[in-house]
């Protein structure tokens, strides 16, 4: 009798276990784009006094290597919320060192925020624009902000005081105001602000410092004029005693010629 043997069955396929460890993807770096896009300024007015009065604050502080001045400077308030930034017109931060950068990033900057801020009102800025940027200045603990519209010569100051919500609190008059961190002392001429640094003397506006620039530039040159003056003069005084010594010279060899000793 002959035995028919089935044919047995396949063994069902079982995946192997994957023992390889999954790739992990590094998280894109996060930028911190130095510009936002936004023009420096909205137009040629807004842009000299912005240009002045962070002018005169170098100019006072020049010679503190710690306290860094800038105009148009993004500011990044948070480490990982290049979201949470502003770029004032003017910022002073006291404690930072003097020196080239692309934004001002607080984390790396020993976590001090700008103590002193101007904004430089033009045309072009909306009512819930400056609200938001009081709001900002606010939470990440300004010390002073001011705002100046160079068309209607208004002043807004807000100064931090100490109280239970360190908050910033409007100056009720700003005319003969002296800010606590810098001693400048603000008034408004017409429509003119006009900023007195502690020793008396005024910052200069762009016009001015082109004059002055001038004034010293004669000045300079009127001196190089009187120094060559001066040198010509010695010059020819010079090339005339050496002329009277090779007259006397030669009339000393005259008469030696002749037998006669000069009287030197």
């Amino acid at each position: 009798m002959s035995i028919t043997v089935a044919p047995s069955a396949p063994a069902p396929f079982r995946a192997r276990p994957n023992t390889m460890p999954l790739a992990t993807v590094a998280p894109a770096p996060i930028e911190y784009p130095d510009s936002d896009g936004q023009p420096m300024a909205d137009n040629t007015k807004q842009w000299e006094w912005m240009v002045s009065i962070k002018n005169g604050f170098e100019a006072m502080y020049k010679d503190d290597p710690n306290v860094f001045v800038a105009g148009d400077l993004l500011w990044y308030a948070q480490q990982g919320r290049p979201d949470l930034r502003l770029a004032p017109d003017i910022m002073l931060a006291f404690g930072r060192p003097k020196g080239y950068r692309g934004s001002y990033k607080q984390w790396e900057e020993n976590d001090i925020a700008p103590q002193v801020v101007f904004e430089i009102l033009s045309p072009g800025n909306r009512a819930a624009e400056m609200r938001n940027k009081l709001r900002f200045y606010n939470r990440y603990e300004v010390e002073e902000y001011y705002v100046y519209d160079p068309d209607t010569g208004d002043l807004e100051g807000y100064v931090r005081e100490d109280d239970v919500f360190q908050s910033l609190h409007i100056v009720p008059d700003m005319q003969g105001f002296v800010s606590p961190r810098t001693g400048v002392k603000f008034n408004i001429d017409g429509v003119d602000l006009v900023l007195t640094k502690p020793d008396g003397t005024r910052f200069e506006t762009y016009l001015e410092l082109l004059a002055r620039a001038e004034i010293e530039r004669n000045r300079a040159e009127t001196e190089h004029n009187r120094a060559e003056t001066e040198r010509n003069r010695a010059e020819t005084e010079r090339s005339r005693a050496e002329a009277e010594h090779a007259r006397a010279e030669r009339l000393a060899a005259q008469l030696r010629a002749l037998g006669i000793t000069p009287d030197l």
